[in-house]
């Protein structure tokens, strides 16, 4: 079950500039279980088997890269996969191809009202979902729980320690960050850029971690989760044409955005050495190219 993966390849970014920039393609790990959510549920995967669980249980929106890798994951390794997903409207609406997708593998969906969605981290919430599903092992929204950060210290390896001062990602729940935190040197700094407007995000991390070389920023969201205009996608397409450098606008383009306006404007001294966690995504977006999320 999630097979070793073969050596993660790595791009460099040539820039005007004294800073040496590398990108960590983690979208190439795997064409399905993209980037980031290889690592996160590698770990749960294995924890659900040695509990004997037949299902496995998650949250997610109508557009979520989580729920889709969840569902080629189970499907690969013989797990019945169920999502719970945001806005009970959608039941009545055709599926879009992300839910397309991993109906044809076999998930099942129960569509919630938004209002009951946030209750989704309660106890109260969760003991129903365990009681109508006894034999589902249930992961968070986004996959960030102990067994994900576990898996996302595998993110870096010797050679990211030795070899940058400097390593960058976005993110969401924050899941990917603790483990590339933990993994990480003191003296390396590590930045994540956050694709939402959050002030809780560093105190989610917080409890992950115990190191105090990092920091989250949300200074440019773009309006916040899931929305983007016409500069991101122009960003986007610029750089797939000037480095055939693929990113989609809710994660990996905002961050490496930011990330790029930081360098232009001699916010690293010179020389750094710096690494971008490539987190994947990229599969929703090229379903759904054409679309606009309905994230409230």
């Amino acid at each position: 079950m999630f097979a070793h993966i073969s050596a993660i390849p790595y791009q460099y970014i040539a820039l005007p500039h004294d800073v040496q920039l590398m990108v960590k393609r983690l979208d190439l790990v795997h064409p399905t279980i993209s980037g980031n959510k290889f690592f996160k549920l590698k770990y749960n995967f294995l924890e659900a088997k040695r509990l004997g669980y037949t299902q496995v249980l998650s949250f997610g929106g109508a557009y979520s890269n989580h729920i889709l890798a969840l569902a080629y994951a189970a499907h690969e390794y013989s797990f019945q996969s169920i999502a719970i997903i945001r806005g009970e409207e959608l039941a009545d609406l055709p599926l879009n191809p992300t839910l397309q997708t991993a109906q044809d593998l076999g998930m099942q969906f129960k569509f919630i009202s938004r209002a009951d969605y946030r209750l989704k981290h309660t106890s109260e919430f969760l003991a129903q979902f365990k009681q109508c599903y006894p034999h589902a092992y249930i992961i968070p929204e986004g996959g960030t729980n102990a067994f994900a950060i576990k898996g996302c210290e595998q993110i870096l390896s010797a050679y990211d320690t030795q070899n940058f001062d400097v390593i960058c990602c976005a993110v969401g729940t924050g899941g990917t960050i603790a483990g590339i935190i933990n993994a990480s040197l003191e003296q390396q700094q590590i930045i994540g850029f956050a694709a939402l407007k959050a002030d809780f995000l560093t105190n989610d991390v917080k409890q992950w971690v115990n190191k105090n070389n990092w920091s989250i920023f949300s200074d440019d969201t773009f309006g916040g989760y899931g929305k983007f205009n016409p500069q991101l996608l122009d960003f986007i397409e610029k750089i797939k044409k000037e480095y055939d450098l693929p990113l989609e606008p809710i994660y990996t383009g905002k961050a490496f955005y930011q990330l790029l306006q930081w360098i232009q404007t001699d916010y690293f001294p010179q020389p750094t050495r710096i690494l971008f966690i490539h987190t994947g995504g990229l599969q929703t977006f090229q379903q759904n190219s054409s679309f606009i999320l309905d994230i409230k």
